[in-house]
């Protein structure tokens, strides 16, 4: 499964992205699990429990080399500087698993307290007034059209905030979306927004309250978010702790808390995988990315990388 951890700036997602990674890799066998932190606050390692002497490289300032990978020998693909962020992949692409070790985890994944993480990396100060944060973002949207993940298996992306993960296809891309919403009117807009954009494109939200005090919040959620109020997180010493640097073990965790992450996963589990969906997406947002922009820079239709005879799934098959 691919999921994503999205809201309002300040909502709690890294801290519930953590969470709900940490429950995950606690379980007896851990599942496979791939961490992947696409804020431009980056600060999922932290909230995993990374020492600071722990160093991530970072995807964003490594595109061309990945692009480079996972093309492979694909005909369709004229060179790595030929990609874009939303080159699908065809026959003779390299792809990528969770569990897998390949020259890409190698080379941008680490370990934190059982869970694998990559990261995309900051804006950098030669960024400012030059770059779009979501051209680094773009390498996680290429790994994740790439990635064949199987059952019980998870990927999970810590997200932009609000709604900027929409000037790209990447909201797609999951298999399900968790909303960390709290109990306020500007993070209830920010879920109307997300709700309003993601509409026409069968993505699969699941609201989870957090920061949820008393019985006022909780009423408060569920006269405006209704029934895509799956679960929701209440007052925790286990996360002040964590933000005042003390990651302590998630079995410490409020046991209301935690069957909050229960619930999570077991909404997860239950999802089906649409690959046919994905597959058309992707072609999709490819489409729609060259004529937006892809086409000029590279000179010509980039609709040729579209390999039709391609569809990716469990056992990726060409027909």
């Amino acid at each position: 499964m691919k999921i994503a951890f999205v809201g309002k700036g300040g909502s709690g997602k890294t801290t519930l992205a953590s969470l709900f990674l940490r429950h995950l890799a606690a379980e007896t066998p851990a599942p496979p699990l791939l961490a992947l932190d696409a804020d431009i606050n980056q600060h999922l390692a932290a909230a995993l429990g990374a020492p600071e002497s722990l160093t991530m490289p970072t995807l964003g300032a490594e595109l061309a080399a990945i692009k480079d990978y996972l093309r492979g020998d694909n005909p369709r693909l004229r060179s790595a500087a030929d990609m874009i962020k939303t080159s699908p992949p065809g026959r003779g692409s390299r792809l990528v698993g969770i569990a897998e070790d390949n020259p890409l985890y190698d080379r941008f994944v680490r370990e934190v307290d059982g869970v694998r993480l990559a990261a995309t990396g900051p804006f950098a100060e030669a960024d400012l007034g030059v770059a779009c944060y979501h051209a680094k973002v773009g390498a996680v949207e290429l790994l994740l059209n790439h990635m064949v993940d199987g059952a019980g298996e998870y990927a999970v992306v810590d997200m932009t905030a609000g709604a900027d993960s929409f000037a790209s296809g990447l909201f797609t891309r999951f298999d399900v979306t968790f909303l960390v919403c709290e109990p306020t009117v500007r993070s209830v807009g920010v879920y109307r927004q997300y709700l309003e954009y993601a509409r026409d494109f069968d993505v699969r939200v699941a609201v989870v309250g957090n920061k949820v005090i008393d019985d006022e919040d909780l009423a408060f959620l569920r006269e405006h978010v209704g029934p895509d109020l799956l679960t929701w997180v209440g007052r925790s010493d286990h996360v002040r702790a964590a933000e005042r640097g003390e990651v302590r073990p998630i079995a410490t965790l409020e046991p209301a808390n935690r069957d909050a992450l229960r619930a999570m996963r077991e909404l997860v589990d239950g999802v089906s995988k649409d690959w046919a969906k994905f597959q058309r997406q992707t072609i999709e947002f490819h489409l729609r990315n060259a004529h937006a922009w892809g086409n000029d820079r590279a000179g010509r239709d980039l609709a040729d990388q579209v390999d039709p005879g391609f569809a990716m799934g469990p056992v990726p098959a060409a027909f």
